[in-house]
C-alpha cells in the first residue's frame, strides 16, 4: 500500500492527504447536518460514493496542483476530526481555503489551528500571496473564523448559475519571521 505521510503538523493536529481508506470518515462528515446546511448535500450515501468523492476531488487536485483538502487528525490518537486545505475551483480565479470539522470537535480551536498551518504552507510551498474563502451567507461561525484568520469580506458571488450567492472573503498572505 502506498504511504501517505503527513503534510503538516501542529501542536495538536496532523494533516495528511486523503486516501480511499478514509471513505467511512468522509461519509460521516459530508452527511453531518452542518455540512449539508452550509456546504450542501453532496448526495454521498455509500462508502463507494465517498471513495469516488475522495478520488475525484482531493486526490485529483493533489495530482493536478500539488495541494488539496487534507484529513485533519488529532496528533495524540490519529482520530480523524475534519478536513482543511487549499482548493482550486474553476469558478474562482484564485485558490481558496476550505475546512469542515465534525460537530464534536468544533469550538475548540482546531479549525483555526489547521487553517493557520495550511495558510502558511500555501504561502511557503506554493508561493500563494492572496487566498480566498467562501461561506454560505448564513454561516456566521465560519465567517468569524475567517476574520480571526485575517480574511475580510469582499462581496457576494455565485459559483455557478444554479447556486445561491455566497460570501467571498480574501486575505493577503505575508511572510512571517521564522
Amino acid at each position: 500500500m502506498k504511504s501517505y505521510p503527513k503534510v503538516l503538523e501542529t501542536k495538536r493536529l496532523v494533516l495528511r492527504r486523503l486516501r480511499a481508506g478514509d471513505a467511512a470518515f468522509i461519509l460521516q462528515l459530508v452527511n453531518e447536518p452542518a455540512w449539508v446546511r452550509y456546504i450542501g448535500d453532496k448526495g454521498i450515501r455509500t462508502l463507494e460514493e465517498a471513495r469516488d468523492y475522495i478520488e475525484n476531488g482531493p486526490v485529483a487536485m493533489y495530482q493536478r496542483f500539488g495541494f488539496g483538502l487534507y484529513l485533519v487528525e488529532l496528533r495524540e490518537s490519529a482520530e480523524p476530526i475534519g478536513i482543511c486545505g487549499l482548493i482550486k475551483r474553476e469558478a474562482l480565479e484564485e485558490i481558496d481555503l476550505g475546512f469542515a470539522l465534525l460537530s464534536a470537535f468544533r469550538g475548540k480551536g482546531f479549525a483555526f489551528e489547521a487553517a493557520t498551518a495550511v495558510m502558511e504552507y500555501g504561502r511557503r510551498a506554493f508561493s500563494i500571496s492572496r487566498l480566498l474563502a467562501i461561506t454560505s451567507q448564513d454561516n456566521h461561525v465560519s465567517g468569524r473564523l475567517l476574520e480571526k484568520l485575517g480574511f475580510r469580506f469582499e462581496r457576494l458571488i455565485q459559483l455557478d448559475a444554479d447556486s445561491a450567492e455566497v460570501k467571498l472573503f480574501a486575505t493577503d498572505l505575508v511572510a512571517t519571521a521564522d
